[in-house]
């Protein structure tokens, strides 16, 4: 059943995936042209800030898809729309290529939230075997899904190993910060995110349970 559920993921990504030729940038004019984005994104890409994604070793067709999108309104965020907005075809391509060409760092593992003083219910020790639990609850939803609920497998358009689909413009997630993924999932599950081919990522988070978008985004943020 499970392997059913694989293959309609597959075939739901395929067929919804438009086809994006997409300019090849020049890396150096992009290190060059990329300095405004450093205080947000690190300046190879690796953000300090957990809920800003980090940029290294993402597909230079899915970063032009999305500067493009913030540039054209059909991705709305007040900073990144601004920041956008005066990049010329050529400046997206070359900051894209930029970013794809640089490593991204592996993220430590999530830590337990402060234990309450008074509260001698929840131990550490508890919290900790916890976020081990999520982590494995998002394993087994990254690569199954849940067939009862028609939840699709995030390894059909994501990759095995979170490499995503350059192609098909399908972002690689691994490594990726667990706070952002977790903001990601809720926007498209609220609708406040919508760029998104045929609404996959709608169709798909709006079924998910908060519990879930927290443990496939402390699984992802694992992956290596």
């Amino acid at each position: 059943m499970k392997k059913k559920l694989q293959v309609l993921s597959i075939f739901l990504a395929l067929t919804s995936a438009t086809s994006i030729l997409h300019a090849e940038g020049n890396i150096n004019a992009g290190k060059q042209k990329s300095t405004s984005c450093a205080s947000c994104h690190g300046e190879i890409g690796n953000s300090q800030v957990t809920t800003f994604p980090k940029l290294a070793q993402q597909h230079s067709s899915y970063l032009q898809k999305e500067l493009h999108a913030f540039k054209d309104g059909t991705r709305s965020d007040p900073m990144m729309s601004a920041m956008a907005l005066p990049l010329t075809n050529e400046d997206i391509a070359d900051i894209s290529a930029y970013y794809s060409s640089q490593r991204i760092t592996g993220n430590a593992l999530p830590t337990p939230e402060p234990v309450d003083e008074d509260d001698n219910s929840t131990t550490t020790d508890n919290k900790s075997n916890n976020i081990q639990s999520l982590i494995a609850q998002g394993s087994d939803l990254y690569r199954n899904g849940d067939l009862k609920r028609e939840v699709s497998a995030c390894i059909a358009c994501h990759g095995p190993f979170g490499e995503g689909n350059k192609p098909a413009s399908f972002p690689a997630i691994k490594s990726q910060h667990a706070d952002y993924l977790i903001k990601s999932l809720t926007d498209f599950k609220s609708g406040a995110r919508s760029n998104n081919p045929q609404s996959i990522m709608h169709m798909i988070a709006k079924k998910m349970t908060d519990q879930e978008i927290k443990a496939v985004a402390y699984h992802i943020s694992m992956m290596k």
